[in-house]
């Protein structure tokens, strides 16, 4: 292939690909063109006048999200020196602004690192490090700890802020006098578009590559054929595009079918049914844990406008989505998605769900559960492996081997496979705590724990939750002169999330006198889960 990219750092970096998955590209509309941009099909080729945006700050067509991100990518690259494959280390809520900055770096050719707002500085240093960043865009309220993460890292060397969707921000103002008008770069499809980092079991992120042909693939895969999108729809998601189950959710399933974005940025069950409500929204995606919070809160909301309603992240349990369908008449999508593999790659919609079960292979896909000898079954219960138009490329990170298996993407899910196709979630099969559709890592809990003096052993596990799925709960032995009590307890959960991101925090604590090992000291996290 001919590259776009004059920086190859990234690509330089990728598996070989002998290490890489198989790829199937068995759907004609997954045959893209040689030349790609991702930013250019989603924006540039809509009605200009179509909504693109909604939130309560304001409404954004088309016409105006391509000028937005044609001046901002205009900006990068002749004020602010970016080269065709630079990182762009992008921070913020969901909203407008951040949507044509990320359209505007693939625009520019740059290769697009998004984070979740409520990193802390210690993680925001990692990311910038790991894929050595230069340059950063990020809304000004999110600035607190990432002066000292970038001051860690010392690679970004240009750093753009802006005011969310209010307007007034430091870019606004050079946008104002930018020149409108861009010739985005003429991307291969193959050329890195994002990396999506993802905690993995020891706490160290790993770095998730999608191409530009990726970014369209996971739309015209899941979106197109399980969630009948159609022109119009309005489509809210509670996750941020960090995710890249928000991103296709909430950008670019709207925009790959002329549809509109709904943008919050406090996405709790009662913000989204405010905003179903407010902003007649179409499509609604959220985590398990959030539908069950709002069947609490249905009386007197008007979601009259739902039509479809997606469940990623976490096992949707059958009485959920049996109680959700009596309250809303609406049936519930469930999916399983992953980073690696950019979006949702096993569902079913409409008469195909089957309550309880996550579904089977999206078109374009083929799934199968691996036996003891990993090899693939045709029915019983294994290790998830997958293939499809997309598909694990860890970025400069041995792990590859991990998750990829003669071809197979696997999961790290133990599932079970009916006579009729259908997958049905078991367990993971890691030390992957998924809670409220969060991936959180127990080493790296251990480990902002293991920073605070009154803490001399610990180790976290994930247990059952009726609220969240799972819950991250430690077992922490006192440091000599410490003794166990309720407000100990609360002093660490507080170190915790000052540390790490605040949802990592450990939920339940419990002080005991020493840790379950085995002969050669290595820790049993199974007879915690059973003592607890």
């Amino acid at each position: 292939m001919t590259s776009a990219h004059t920086d190859s750092f990234v690509r330089d970096r990728l598996p070989p690909p002998g290490a890489q998955p198989d790829f199937r590209f068995d759907l004609p509309e997954l045959l893209y063109p040689e030349r790609l941009n991702a930013a250019v099909d989603l924006i540039d080729t809509g009605d200009p006048d179509a909504l693109a945006v909604l939130n309560d700050n304001g409404r954004w067509t088309y016409g105006a999200m391509a000028d937005l991100s044609d001046r901002i990518a205009r900006l990068l690259v002749e004020e602010e020196g970016l080269e065709p494959g630079n990182r762009v280390f992008l921070r913020g809520p969901n909203g407008a602004m951040l949507f044509a900055c990320w359209l505007g770096v693939l625009k520019a050719g740059g290769i697009l690192v998004t984070t979740m707002p409520v990193l802390r500085a210690g993680e925001i240093a990692t990311i910038l490090a790991r894929a050595e960043v230069s340059h950063a865009i990020v809304d000004d309220r999110c600035l607190e700890d990432y002066h000292p993460g970038a001051a860690q890292a010392g690679t970004v060397r240009s750093l753009l802020t802006y005011h969310g969707d209010l307007g007034g921000g430091a870019l606004e103002r050079r946008l104002e006098r930018t020149a409108p008008g861009f010739p985005a770069a003429a991307t291969h499809r193959d050329d890195v578009a994002l990396i999506a980092f993802t905690s993995g079991t020891t706490g160290k992120p790993k770095g998730c590559v999608h191409f530009h042909r990726d970014v369209l693939a996971c739309a015209d895969a899941f979106a197109r054929h399980l969630l009948d999108p159609r022109p119009g729809d309005r489509w809210a998601c509670s996750a941020p595009i960090a995710f890249t189950f928000g991103l296709g959710q909430l950008l670019i399933f709207p925009w790959r079918f002329g549809g509109t974005a709904v943008t919050l940025e406090t996405p709790g069950p009662g913000p989204l049914l405010d905003a179903i409500a407010r902003h007649r929204v179409t499509t609604l995606a959220t985590a398990p844990t959030a539908y069950k919070a709002m069947l609490g809160l249905l009386g007197g909301a008007d979601i009259s406008s739902l039509r479809t309603c997606v469940s990623a992240g976490e096992h949707l349990p059958a009485a959920t989505w049996h109680a959700w369908a009596e309250a809303t008449g609406l049936r519930i999508v469930d999916g399983i998605g992953a980073t690696e593999m950019m979006h949702i790659f096993i569902s079913a919609s409409g008469d195909d769900i089957r309550p309880g079960a996550t579904g089977k292979a999206v078109p374009g896909y083929q799934a199968t559960v691996l036996g003891e000898d990993g090899r693939p079954l045709a029915t019983g219960t294994g290790r998830l492996a997958v293939k499809g138009p997309t598909g694990c490329r860890y970025f400069d990170d041995p792990r590859q081997a991990d998750y990829v298996e003669h071809g197979w993407n696997v999961t790290g899910d133990t599932y079970r496979r009916d006579g009729d196709g259908y997958f049905w979630y078991v367990a993971r099969s890691d030390d992957m705590i998924v809670s409220a559709g969060y991936n959180i890592a127990a080493p790296e809990v251990e480990n902002a724990l293991y920073g605070h003096p009154a803490v001399g052993e610990c180790a976290v596990v994930g247990v059952p939750c009726p609220e969240r799925g799972q819950k991250v709960m430690a077992f922490i032995v006192p440091a000599p002169g410490h003794e166990p009590s309720d407000a100990l307890a609360e002093t660490l959960q507080a170190h915790v999330k000052a540390t790490i991101a605040p949802y990592k925090y450990p939920r339940a604590i419990a002080f005991v006198a020493a840790l379950p090992k085995t002969a050669t000291g290595k820790l049993q996290r199974y007879a915690l889960r059973t003592a607890e």
